[in-house]
């Protein structure tokens, strides 16, 4: 089987939750995932329960982003960008490696947005990725390099949210 790159992209809500949405449909068919996070924590509610399915599903991540990167210090955004490249070439050597059957980059497009990775060097990754391998990005401001390439691209809209009236994160809901 042929591996698809699947972009879930806008500014409503849902993006991660689609993502996670294949990765338990691809676990319970016996398929092999690994699922990576980029710029979040490892306290949200969807990373503690990908971390109890076991062996099929792996999640990557670095747990030291606490809170949104526009709010921190310079030297603490230096070395949050340093981590998300390192995260990035670790989910290259391992999709490389052929072990997984569905590959999920949460958010990764922010980062490409951000310029911590490069709109050439995640391209890159896509094209050389081993053929069977079915690619999963999520986040706002899906470049349109990024969505050329792409089989599938989903544009989440939003047209009302609690936040607009002031209700901030709930845990268990968005996050």
């Amino acid at each position: 089987m042929k591996g698809l790159f699947h972009i879930y992209t806008g500014e409503g809500k849902g993006k991660t939750t689609a993502a996670l949405g294949m990765a338990l449909r691809a676990f319970g068919s016996g398929l092999r995932v690994l699922y990576c996070q980029f710029l979040k924590s490892g306290d949200s509610g969807e990373h503690q329960a990908l971390a109890l399915l076991g062996e099929r599903l792996t999640v990557l991540q670095y747990k030291s982003v606490k809170g949104f990167i526009k709010n921190m210090r310079p030297e603490e955004q230096e070395r949050v960008y340093a981590e998300q490249r390192l995260l990035f070439e670790r989910v290259r050597q391992e999709t490389a490696g052929g072990r997984y059957d569905l590959v999920i980059l949460d958010e990764i497009l922010p980062a490409v947005d951000m310029g911590i990775l490069s709109e050439e060097e995640v391209s890159d990754f896509i094209r050389e990725r081993p053929p069977q391998v079915e690619l999963v990005f999520t986040g706002r401001n899906a470049p349109a390099g990024l969505t050329g390439l792409a089989d599938y691209v989903s544009e989440i809209v939003k047209r009302k949210h609690p936040y607009d009236r002031g209700v901030g994160m709930r845990k268990g809901i968005e996050y």
